[in-house]
């Protein structure tokens, strides 16, 4: 997994946090319940090709869980195959496996093959009431 996502950071052409914090990181997280690893792979016989991690938390909103799905990478000679509408899919079934109220995810508007996928599996920028669109911020600290 952790070596997926390294090739994740690199494929968005960053050389940070280094490949070492990825294993650490990805170990320290399978540890917790609140995160799961999806992988997949083009037939039964072949190495992992994709990944996708999930987060869990409860929401007030839902008074249900909610899922957050990250890092979502494909490798390039395996795209085109399915495997990321499978971890899509994947998703959605966890989510409703731990009785989620929903999934979301956050997607670099310079990705749009990605959008495309998230879009063919239901995701959109909603409106919600009082109106107007959620959008996923973040801040640096």
């Amino acid at each position: 997994m952790a070596a997926l996502l390294v090739e994740f950071r690199d494929w968005w052409g960053r050389s940070e946090p280094p490949a070492e914090s990825f294993t650490r990181d990805v170990t320290r997280l399978m540890s917790e319940s609140g995160t799961e690893y999806l992988l997949a792979a083009a037939d039964a016989g072949a190495a992992p090709a994709g990944v996708c991690q999930l987060r869990f938390r409860y929401g007030i909103w839902h008074a249900a869980e909610e899922c957050l799905l990250e890092d979502l990478y494909v490798r390039p000679d395996a795209r085109r195959l399915g495997l990321g509408g499978a971890l899509v899919e994947a998703t959605l079934g966890r989510a409703r496996e731990r009785g989620c109220a929903r999934v979301e995810l956050d997607v670099n508007d310079a990705n749009p093959v990605a959008i495309a996928l998230y879009q063919r599996h239901g995701f959109g920028a909603w409106a919600d009431p009082p109106g107007g669109r959620n959008l996923f911020m973040r801040r640096a600290l």
